[in-house]
C-alpha cells in the first residue's frame, strides 16, 4: 500500500505540483508537454528591444545635441549683428554661400545622373539644367587659383586676406553680398563695354572687303548708324547674315583684334594663341545658340526677374538697373535673331552682342 502511494506520487513530482481538482495524471501530462515544446528565445526579443531603445535613445540625444548647436550658434549670430555689423554681413554671406553651393552640387550631381541614366547630352536639357550647368562650370574655373593657393600648410590666412581684399576676382557668385553683386557686375560690364568700340570699328573694316557691292554698303550703313548711337533693327542684321558664313566675316576668318575685342565680350582671355581663341569664341557661341533655343521652347514668360536679367547680361546687355519688361523686350529682339541664324553664322551672333546693346536706349539710362 505505502509503495503504490510511493509510485503514484512520482508522477506528479516529476511533472509538477499535485494535482488539483480536475483530471489529476492529464494534467501533469500537459504539463509536462508544455515543458518539452520549443519555445521562443526569450533573448532576442529582448536585444531587440534594446537595439531599438538604444537607437531611439542615441536619436534623442543628437537631437538634443543639434538643438542646442543651433541656439548657440543663434546668439553667436546675434552677438556679431550688435557687436560687429559689417563682420555680421560677411559672416551670413559666407553662410549662405556654403549652403547655396552645396545645394548647387546635388543638383548638379541630380543633372548628371539624369543625363548618365537617360543618355542625354547638353543640348537636350531644357533651358533652367542646361543654364545651371553653363554657370556651375565657370564657378569651378574661377575657384581653381584660389584652390591651388590653399594646398600648402598654413597657406588658409593668405586665401583669407586674398578673398578679403580681392572678392570680385577671387570669390565666386555665392559669397557676394546683394550691394556685392550689382557693383561687381556693373564693373565686369564696364571692362567689356570698352571693347565695344573695338568690334565695331573691326566690322567696318572688313566691310570693305567684302566682294558683294550691295551687302557690302549695307554692313556699312548699319555700322556707320551704330556709331552714331543708333540701335540696327533684327531684320537689318538677318538681312547681311550671309556675309558672316564665309570670309572675311566668318568666325574662323576674322582679324586677330576682331577675335580678340568678341572674346572680351564674352569674358573671355584675350591672351592665348589665334587658334585657341577662335576655337573658344565658337564653342561660347554656339553654347549661347543652344540655350536660346531651351529658352524659347520654355518660353520668356516662364522665366523669373532674376532669370531674365542674367540672360540679358550673358548675352551683351548689362540688366542690372533694368526692369523685368525691359529685359523681356531685348530678349524678344535677341530670340528672334538667333533661333533663325544656322551654326555657320555663329559670327553674327556674336557680333550682335554688341550691336543690339550699345545703344539700348533703356540700357544708357
Amino acid at each position: 500500500m505505502a509503495l503504490s502511494r510511493v509510485g503514484c506520487r512520482w508522477p506528479l513530482w516529476r511533472f509538477g505540483p499535485g494535482p488539483g481538482p480536475g483530471p489529476g495524471p492529464a494534467a501533469g501530462l500537459s504539463r509536462a508537454r508544455g515543458l518539452l515544446e520549443p519555445r521562443p528565445a526569450r533573448g532576442a526579443t529582448r536585444s531587440s528591444v534594446c537595439y531599438r531603445s538604444t537607437k531611439a535613445g542615441s536619436r534623442s540625444v543628437l537631437a538634443a545635441l543639434v538643438s542646442k548647436a543651433k541656439r548657440i550658434n543663434g546668439r553667436y549670430e546675434r552677438f556679431l549683428e550688435r557687436t560687429f555689423p559689417r563682420f555680421y554681413v560677411l559672416y551670413a554671406t559666407f553662410t549662405k554661400g556654403v549652403q547655396a553651393l552645396f545645394l548647387e552640387v546635388k543638383e548638379i550631381r541630380k543633372i548628371k545622373s539624369k543625363m548618365s541614366r537617360q543618355r542625354l547630352s547638353v543640348q537636350q536639357l531644357p533651358y533652367r539644367e542646361m543654364e545651371r550647368l553653363r554657370q556651375f562650370r565657370r564657378d569651378v574655373i574661377k575657384a581653381i587659383p584660389i584652390g591651388v593657393i590653399a594646398i600648402p600648410p598654413f597657406a588658409n590666412f593668405l586665401v583669407i586676406v586674398l578673398m578679403y581684399f580681392f572678392p570680385r576676382q577671387l570669390l565666386i557668385r555665392y559669397f557676394w553680398t546683394p550691394n556685392q553683386q550689382v557693383e561687381f557686375l556693373d564693373a565686369y560690364d564696364a571692362i567689356r563695354r570698352d571693347s565695344y568700340p573695338d568690334v565695331v570699328e573691326s566690322l567696318a573694316l572688313a566691310a570693305r572687303s567684302l566682294p558683294e557691292p550691295q551687302l557690302q554698303k549695307r554692313l556699312q550703313e548699319l555700322c556707320a548708324e551704330v556709331q552714331r548711337g543708333s540701335q540696327p533693327r533684327v531684320a537689318e542684321l538677318y538681312a547681311v547674315r550671309s556675309l558672316f558664313s564665309g570670309s572675311p566675316l566668318g568666325l574662323n576668318k576674322l582679324r586677330v583684334s576682331h577675335v580678340k575685342a568678341l572674346s572680351q565680350v564674352l569674358f573671355l582671355t584675350p591672351h592665348l594663341p589665334a587658334f585657341f581663341l577662335r576655337h573658344r569664341l565658337r564653342s561660347h557661341v554656339l553654347e549661347i545658340r543652344h540655350l536660346d533655343r531651351a529658352m524659347l521652347r520654355l518660353g520668356l514668360g516662364q522665366l523669373s526677374e532674376e532669370e531674365l536679367k542674367a540672360a540679358c547680361y550673358l548675352r551683351g546687355l548689362n540688366s542690372t538697373h533694368l526692369g523685368m519688361s525691359e529685359c523681356r523686350a531685348w530678349l524678344e529682339q535677341w530670340l528672334g535673331l538667333s533661333c533663325k541664324l544656322q551654326a555657320s553664322e555663329a559670327s553674327l551672333l556674336a557680333n550682335s552682342m554688341v550691336l543690339l546693346s550699345l545703344n539700348y536706349v533703356r540700357a544708357k539710362e
